[in-house]
């Protein structure tokens, strides 16, 4: 049974307009008068279904992907299918609970069937891991993705502790507001910075052919980076008085984030220059718009360490909402979007090549509007139209990938190489 990645990925792009336009309604229901559905309701099976049906499932299968061309071309052809199988069987579960919490969060929020979906999914997710890290083993160490690869099924995994204690409080009703807040910044950090981002990194090593022996820095920027991202939760949760040892820490850990991350573009534009020249420049300016995203998130990051700053951030609902945007829409859905064509498992159009761009568009006013929002919330000043304008925004991520989405699903020919 052969794994056919671009099958897998043609729901990823329909499941990310279905993201989009849960968003829409939303934005909908703040602007303008819409009373049929909870808004919190909607809330949570727009962000859940956005973590299981577009992000990870996503992840997911570019992981088995690596697979396929990393893996030992010697395996046998039986131990290759039963692989396959199961890698198929994961996806479709995976599949089948963020249908079930797309569509029960929003009947009944968090309820029954919302939690029953929702823990499947994350033990669909545990056998993926054990599954994927089995595989890996039959990879040469030397490919840096590796590793990248093995702390994001591992922070993938602790992440999950964090939903555990919410469904708790909301089952028993019993809710306490700073660990209900630590409980949402504790899965989103190790979603976010830990699966989502490590995940990511592996791929982009993937796509620059980097090995350990290239340069020094690739194998040491890893241990940097998973040395600080368990500190660096705390970052989230300053606002609770930590210990000075502890915060100490937390600064340490932002610090080389930092450190790491602008190193680490230096060390790829040396010995990657010139790698994207004959790429299509819709492609380049994407990977560049990305770049530039996690580097603003990474500065926000350290400014956070500040703890007026912090306290002052998370105090306020839409600075807290364009940063949660900036990482999952600027960096991490952008970025799945550019390896998604630049290795092109769709063939690429003119329409495609729009789509993409208007959805960056889309990506990049919204999180302008957010921020004027959130500075103008310091001062408790009031931007007019605000609602009406992200709505607007809104409309252009949806267009954006309903036309990427679709001239992708679409069957196309493809015009002969002459």
């Amino acid at each position: 049974m052969h794994f056919k990645a671009k099958f897998w990925l043609q729901f990823s792009l329909f499941n990310l307009l279905l993201v989009a336009l849960l968003g829409l309604l939303m934005r909908y229901k703040i602007g303008f008068e819409f009373p049929l559905f909870n808004q919190k309701n909607l809330q949570h099976s727009h962000s859940h279904f956005a973590f299981a049906g577009w992000i990870s499932h996503t992840l997911m299968v570019l992981m088995v992907g690596f697979l396929e061309k990393r893996g030992p071309s010697t395996a046998l052809r039986v131990t290759k299918m039963k692989r396959t199988f199961s890698y198929n069987t994961l996806l479709t579960a995976n599949l089948i609970c963020a249908y079930g919490m797309l569509v029960f969060f929003i009947i009944q929020g968090y309820a029954a069937l919302s939690i029953v979906f929702s823990t499947a999914s994350i033990v669909v997710a545990y056998v993926f891991g054990y599954q994927f890290w089995k595989d890996l083993k039959q990879v040469n160490p030397e490919w840096l993705s590796v590793h990248w690869f093995k702390a994001a099924i591992f922070f993938n995994v602790i992440s999950s502790f964090g939903t555990f204690v919410l469904a708790f409080m909301m089952i028993t009703k019993n809710i306490h507001q700073n660990e209900y807040l630590a409980s949402i910044y504790y899965y989103l950090h190790f979603q976010y910075n830990g699966w989502f981002l490590f995940a990511c990194v592996g791929l982009l090593f993937h796509f620059f052919n980097l090995k350990s022996t290239e340069h020094p820095f690739f194998k040491k920027v890893f241990w940097l980076f998973f040395a600080a991202c368990i500190p660096a939760y705390f970052l989230s949760t300053l606002w609770l008085n930590l210990p000075i040892w502890l915060y100490v820490l937390t600064v340490v850990a932002a610090f080389v984030q930092s450190y790491a991350w602008f190193k680490l573009l230096v060390v790829l534009a040396r010995t990657r220059k010139g790698y994207f020249e004959n790429y299509p420049f819709f492609l380049r300016y994407i990977i560049l718009f990305v770049a530039v995203a996690c580097s603003i998130k990474i500065v926000l990051q350290l400014g956070s360490t500040i703890p007026a700053l912090s306290q002052l951030a998370f105090g306020f609902r839409p600075i807290v909402i364009a940063y949660l945007h900036l990482v999952l829409l600027a960096v991490i859905s952008l970025f799945l979007l550019f390896y998604i064509y630049v290795n092109h498992y769709f063939y690429i159009s003119k329409p495609i090549k729009f789509g993409i761009i208007l959805f960056s568009v889309g990506v990049f006013l919204n999180e302008l509007v957010l921020a004027v929002q959130g500075v103008a919330s310091f001062s408790y000043t009031l931007i007019p139209m605000v609602n009406e304008l992200l709505f607007a925004v809104a409309v252009l991520l949806v267009l954006g990938i309903a036309v990427t989405a679709y001239y992708s699903i679409k069957k196309v020919k493809i015009p002969p190489v002459l």
